[in-house]
């Protein structure tokens, strides 16, 4: 067997090309990451959107065909160019209009856009004659690529397996089976999928896919529950031997204490009494008390009902006999932020509210903050928690999902490096708080803590080992399988 794997990687997002979510994140450093091994060749895919177009990229065409569609052929165009040694297809057609945003908030107008790009990428590759050992696709937006394969059977894939990338199970793409069926892919009646699932782009991909790979091993397993499975969890169950979870990393470029750029004064574990100056700078800057002895708590997230930001404000007021003072770097919905600016009024002086995106205060925050809070419902991986811990920032988080796997709980393990709460109430929060300002208060407990936290490697060099072995295994068992069926 050749040892250079070739990788066709499916994506609807990819940074630094284009980034909404944390789809962006992973999209744009595993395929780098692979290829910097020299063992995969690596071949990115994503839509030609219009904000990727305004770039200054070096651009070559190199395939123009038609995809099927009812109301007659749907012609795609595809560009490449190259991100430092990794391959990147950009697919371009009238079902990717220049002037839409990356997600539509029309279900339909996104199934007509993610079923054209995700047929296209397949015929790119028999366009190219690259077929490739593993056809790797992401979330909803490329599930119909794997559909396609498992309902026609398509001789130039004959040695392909595909690997199905699952980061955030409610995202399913409810709404947009009509523009799948209007491009040959109706519902998937004989599946043993639950009956409302059966033309659901997601969980076709999960049905379709040879081996699923989830964000975190825990991740793995809890979607195999009722809480987290979603209806789903029977299914998934069916197809828990090809189940895998594989930590998500971080950059660790460009999350680096001892290079960052954004932060005021750069430090390493041997330098760490230089992060002083950064709390400094960050409570003088938000106009918070300079004391340095007060513990800074730090909260940076999206805002919706996943990430558990409603339970602060309950559980700050649990805190009210202990001496901190906090900032909140949050932005999405409404009635959260209005809450977030509610909890300003009700301890002033003491929180502070930016709500807005601010990639660059982010890293501020990471560099001064001595805790952060992450009380998510769920968390298929999470990074924020990487980011912190390599930034000597505590983590206060609930046990689930990438959370748990990557958090060693105070107090359970010798190798302690955060504190995790079980149930996600402001009760239990507001305990876990209340830990981690005791052991604060104790400055050898709380260096040796930081300390920890930033001896863990999460970078994605590490991820990317274990995300080869398993396409090894991956193609092992397609070999085998071929070799079973020829006798």
């Amino acid at each position: 067997m050749n040892s250079n794997l070739k990788v066709l990687y499916l994506a609807a997002e990819a940074e630094p090309l284009v980034k909404v979510g944390g789809l962006g994140d992973v999209s744009g450093s595993l395929p780098a990451a692979l290829q910097a091994t020299g063992e995969v060749d690596v071949r990115l895919v994503i839509p030609f959107y219009g904000i990727i177009q305004e770039l200054p990229l070096q651009l070559q065409m190199v395939a123009s065909f038609d995809i099927p569609h009812l109301a007659g052929p749907i012609r795609a165009q595809v560009f490449t160019t190259r991100l430092n040694e990794l391959v990147v297809y950009l697919v371009s057609g009238n079902p990717i209009p220049p002037d839409a945003p990356v997600y539509s908030a029309d279900p339909s107008q996104d199934g007509h856009k993610f079923t054209f790009f995700s047929l296209a990428a397949l015929e790119l590759a028999r366009a190219l004659n690259w077929a490739p050992d593993i056809l790797h696709a992401n979330d909803w937006h490329t599930a119909p690529a794997l559909y396609k394969l498992r309902l026609q059977r398509d001789p130039f894939f004959d040695n392909t397996t595909t690997a199905f990338g699952l980061h955030n199970l409610p995202y399913m793409g409810v709404g947009t089976g009509k523009a799948m069926d209007a491009f040959g892919l109706p519902p998937a009646a004989a599946s043993v999928l639950p009956w409302w699932a059966k033309d659901i782009p997601l969980p076709l991909g999960l049905w379709a896919a040879d081996h699923i790979v989830a964000p975190s091993p825990t991740y793995a397993h809890e979607i195999l529950t009722p809480e987290f499975g979603l209806g789903l969890e029977k299914f998934l169950k069916t197809r828990s031997p090809r189940i895998t979870g594989i930590l998500n990393g971080i950059d660790t470029r460009k999350w680096n204490p001892e290079t960052d750029p954004f932060i005021p004064l750069n430090y390493t574990q041997d330098t760490f009494d230089n992060r002083a100056m950064n709390k400094q700078s960050l409570l003088a800057e938000l106009d918070l008390d300079p004391d340095l002895q007060l513990p800074l708590i730090g909260i940076i997230s999206r805002l919706d009902a996943q990430k558990g930001i409603d339970l602060v404000p309950s559980a700050f007021q649990h805190l009210t006999d202990q001496p901190w003072q906090a900032v909140i770097l949050a932005s999405g919905d409404p009635i959260l932020e209005a809450s977030l600016h509610q909890l300003e009024l009700d301890f002033p002086g003491k929180v502070r509210s930016v709500i807005r995106y601010d990639a660059m205060l982010s890293h501020r925050i990471y560099a001064a903050a001595d805790i952060l809070l992450i009380p998510s419902r769920y968390e298929p991986c999470g990074l924020t928690q990487m980011i912190a811990m390599r930034y000597g920032c505590i983590p206060v988080a609930r046990a689930t999902g990438g959370l748990q796997d990557t958090i060693q709980d105070y107090g359970v393990s010798d190798n302690s490096t955060g504190f995790l709460f079980k149930k996600p109430n402001a009760s239990e929060l507001g305990h876990a708080i209340h830990e981690a300002l005791h052991v604060y208060r104790e400055p050898q407990r709380w260096f040796d803590l930081q300390q920890r936290s930033m001896s863990q490697d999460f970078s994605w060099e590490k991820s990317a080992r274990q995300y080869i072995n398993l396409y090894r295994l991956l193609v092992e068992r397609k070999m085998g399988k071929r070799k079973v069926s020829r006798n």
